[in-house]
């Protein structure tokens, strides 16, 4: 049977049904309705049938869906019922921040072990964790049955230790350094830049702020006209 191919759209949107349930699992609710599901998320109940079909569909007409069941299906859809053990390379602010995050371990990833290269931090604990010199990363890898890895470290190193990672056999990548990583087709990329994501926050809402003052200019002239 040829394999079904999920947009990258569909895939996105899965971590928030998955989240949504989780909420609603934890306020004791038991079943609910595309359409409630759809006033809760903003997503149209029809988009969110179609989002759900693509894995078998989950729900029963006239019932809903089942709110456990759907969020634990979503889950393994997710893979986050299995152990991801990660690392992270760069242990500054940001690299410090993820490891002190607590609700990773809850979806199943466990962070095993930070490296850097700074002298200071090196012999540093950040949550039980150890912060390493990057000369260990390769055997720590081995010893540890890594597959993912986060990188918080300046764009200039990323892609030498990017190249280290993918020898060392991480097939997944965390990616905050600014720079567009060059892997095999068999290694996962997820690219998170952050001044990005800022940057298209302040086009929102510049682009909301020129709307109204048009939306302004436009009632004044009116009213100038009217009063004529």
């Amino acid at each position: 049977m040829e394999e079904r191919v999920i947009s990258r759209a569909v895939i996105t949107r899965l971590p928030r049904y998955y989240r949504y349930l989780g909420e609603l699992l934890e306020s004791g609710v038991e079943r609910i309705s595309s359409n409630e599901l759809s006033s809760r998320m903003r997503v149209t109940a029809s988009q969110i049938r179609q989002d759900l079909n693509n894995f078998g569909g989950f729900g029963q007409q006239g019932y809903g869906y089942n709110v456990k069941y759907l969020y634990t299906e979503i889950g393994k859809i997710l893979g986050i019922d299995r152990q991801h053990n990660l690392i992270i390379i760069g242990a500054g602010n940001l690299g410090q921040a993820i490891a002190n995050y607590a609700n990773f371990e809850k979806r199943g990833f466990v962070i095993k072990g930070m490296f850097d290269i700074n002298p200071r931090l090196i012999g540093l604990v950040v949550r039980g964790i150890e912060i390493r010199g990057v000369e260990d990363l390769e055997q720590f890898i081995a010893d540890n049955d890594v597959q993912m890895a986060a990188l918080t470290i300046p764009k200039t190193k990323a892609p030498e230790i990017a190249d280290r990672l993918v020898h060392a056999g991480i097939k997944a990548i965390w990616n905050f350094a600014h720079v567009d990583l060059n892997v095999p087709e068999d290694v996962v990329v997820e690219n998170v830049h952050l001044s990005e994501s800022l940057m298209r926050l302040s086009y929102r809402v510049c682009s909301m702020q020129d709307k109204k003052k048009e939306e302004l200019e436009r009632a004044q002239k009116k009213g100038t006209i009217n009063n004529r």
